[in-house]
């Protein structure tokens, strides 16, 4: 090739890399981004991967790492740089984003996942019944405790974002006892502190986002601390790495008898939170299906790129069931609870291993 030729296609490539990456591939490119860095991506990575070999599609997959508001923006601006032609957020703070999302909207199709901005232009909703997983949390939390109850502490990763708010209702409802919201998107969040019959919710919920796992850790040990040890203590961790931080900072009492009436409700399948079931240590958690949404969000985008809106469900909602994970496969009041080894082997085969 002649110099001149080089230099005429080095010129064509760095024209055509925000849209094609020099990449000789036709493929519709769509974009997947997190909210945080957690191992949870991790299968929805895999889940949705395997939508896009299906479908035709070339995936960007992006964490954001810190889970701020500010870094989202940068790597939603990033994808959109690369000529995407559909995307799916899981939104950080729907309130403040809300502009920028509608903006989005306006240049691709988008979508959220795991955690919805009903209130802006995005064309659908996929992931957990988010206020339903919560109560199913309650429900554990009765059971762990008992009829003596005691004291729940909640910890989150943020309560900004809908899908925690949403969770936290919905433990509180359901040992309250009362209705959902009548707008479960639109709502104040019940105050802490609240007492229903013999449990008490404790004076705060504890958040550690960005920071993540390690000021999770933090906060439980600041909430063991705090807490007399005789107290009858239920700890519920509704991020996937709260159930770890939380087992780790009372593995690290000295009293073996209050660290044995520690109750312990998760939410999702940290590797960590599936061996707490396994040794008694963790009461049981409630897992989405992070597989589901990585797998059903590029499925809708890959259709959604090529300008086949049919497959927008008519509520704008998708809702990819939850599961609770025990030791022990039961059925309690009709919920039918998936034991750990089984779920374990499901999970293993999904991410190849």
């Amino acid at each position: 090739m002649k110099p001149l030729q080089v230099l005429t296609w080095v010129g064509c490539c760095l024209v055509l890399i925000g849209a094609t990456g020099c990449r000789g591939s036709d493929k519709p490119r769509v974009a997947f981004i997190t909210n945080n860095p957690d191992p949870f991506w991790t299968i929805a990575e895999a889940g949705a991967k395997k939508a896009a070999d299906e479908s035709g599609v070339e995936l960007l997959f992006r964490k954001t790492d810190p889970g701020t508001a500010a870094k989202q923006k940068e790597e939603i601006d990033a994808a959109l740089n690369q000529g995407v032609k559909a995307m799916a957020v899981s939104v950080l703070d729907p309130k403040t984003q809300s502009g920028f999302l509608d903006e989005v909207a306006a240049k691709v199709p988008l979508i959220c996942q795991d955690n919805d901005a009903p209130n802006t232009k995005r064309l659908a909703y996929i992931g957990t019944d988010n206020y339903a997983a919560g109560r199913a949390a309650g429900r554990l939390v009765k059971e762990a405790l008992g009829e003596a109850g005691g004291t729940v502490v909640i910890f989150v990763g943020t309560l900004e974002s809908l899908n925690a708010r949403q969770r936290r209702q919905g433990v509180i409802d359901e040992i309250a006892d009362r209705k959902a919201p009548a707008d479960i998107t639109e709502f104040t969040n019940a105050p802490d502190g609240e007492k229903f019959g013999n449990f008490t919710f404790y004076k705060e919920t504890f958040v550690d986002q960005p920071e993540g796992s390690k000021r999770a850790k933090e906060n439980a040990e600041n909430a063991l601390n705090r807490i007399p040890a005789d107290t009858n203590l239920c700890m519920v961790g509704l991020y996937a790495y709260n159930p770890p931080a939380i087992l780790s900072a009372a593995s690290d009492l000295k009293d073996e008898a209050r660290r044995k009436r520690i109750k312990i409700i998760g939410f999702d399948e940290h590797p960590k939170t599936l061996e707490g079931i396994r040794d008694g240590t963790v009461h049981a958690t409630v897992v989405q299906d992070p597989f589901g949404f990585g797998y059903e969000a590029v499925k809708m985008m890959a259709a959604l790129a090529k300008g086949d809106e049919t497959v927008l469900p008519k509520d704008r909602i998708k809702f990819i069931p939850y599961r609770v994970i025990v030791k022990e496969a039961i059925d309690v009041k009709g919920e039918k609870r998936l034991g750990v080894e089984a779920f374990s082997r499901e999970l293993n085969e999904r991410l190849g291993k």
